[in-house]
């Protein structure tokens, strides 16, 4: 269980929050992770303070995570949560040295990202799909924005009006750490979002955000989920169906169709290339395709 608040957690992330800028979702992560080890101190080792806190106390708390059964992945995470936590200690002076030196990562295997067929995304967006109205209208467009422009479910949430230029069809959006990017659109697609806006009428013009409910609130990451995984279910067999799966299609099919890997990484907003080298995987599997199609000795 979580442990009283301390004064060193406390300013780990106030550092992350006001220094760092990260969303309030990646700190909530970070609080968790730290709790839980904090917590498992107290219990095993009643609360040892800053500087006694060792590496075989910290693979020991792995240790019982692992025999819980929890993913190398979530492991990991809690690895990186501890680690940037004690180096921010040795940056204030709190700490001379960190214990994390030796605490080896688990190995976690390559999870592929799941996407859309493209022929499927062309039902996606076909009419009779969805209900005549603000909602169906709503629904429509926020599908095709998440395909068109690969953005993440808590940017789109919180799009303005004043993002979007139509003139030069493209958005600027508003991404990790508030770090701002560029991302075009068609002009198809960006008429379609001015007309959506001036089509608003009294609470709906109200409303800060571009997309809206009927009631002209801002639409909730819940229930975008929910809507997102229902039209999925309508065109698609794959098993995971979440605006992150639209993103995955997004990059995907660019990648399908001779983009730069360079340019996906910055429509997507995506800090390191790294993180954007798991979409070629797809790309290298559809050249082998054509390999095997076309060459003589294939």
């Amino acid at each position: 269980m979580p442990i009283p608040e301390s004064p060193s957690l406390q300013s780990f992330l106030d550092h992350l929050k006001y220094e760092r800028r990260y969303s309030q979702h990646t700190i909530i992560g970070y609080r968790t992770d730290l709790e839980q080890f904090f917590a498992y101190l107290a219990s095993q080792f009643e609360s040892p303070g800053l500087s006694a806190i060792s590496s075989m106390m910290i693979r020991s708390w792995l240790a019982e995570l692992k025999e819980d059964e929890i993913a190398a992945r979530s492991i990991n995470r809690k690895i990186s949560s501890l680690k940037s936590f004690f180096k921010y200690q040795l940056k204030i002076g709190a700490l001379e040295q960190t214990p994390m030196t030796t605490i080896v990562s688990p190995k976690q295997g390559k999870r592929l990202p799941v996407f859309v067929e493209e022929k499927s995304m062309e039902q996606l967006f076909s009419p009779e799909l969805y209900e005549e109205g603000w909602q169906g209208r709503t629904e429509r467009l926020v599908l095709m924005l998440f395909y068109h422009t690969g953005m993440r479910l808590s940017e789109l949430v919180n799009l303005k009006y004043s993002q979007l230029d139509g003139a030069q069809s493209q958005l600027k959006v508003l991404g990790k750490g508030n770090k701002e990017r560029i991302i075009p659109v068609s002009r198809e697609l960006a008429a379609e979002l001015q007309q959506y806006q001036s089509d608003k009428t009294g609470e709906l013009a109200m409303a800060d955000r571009l997309f809206v409910t009927e009631k002209g609130k801002p639409l909730q990451p819940r229930s975008v989920y929910a809507f997102v995984k229902a039209k999925l279910g309508a065109v698609t067999t794959v098993q995971k169906k979440s605006p992150h799966v639209l993103r995955h299609s997004f990059a995907t099919h660019l990648m399908n169709n001779g983009a730069d890997l360079n340019a996906v990484k910055e429509l997507l907003g995506h800090s390191s290339l790294a993180a954007t080298q798991v979409y070629t995987h797809n790309t290298i599997e559809k050249l082998k395709e054509v390999f095997k199609k076309a060459h003589p000795k294939a």
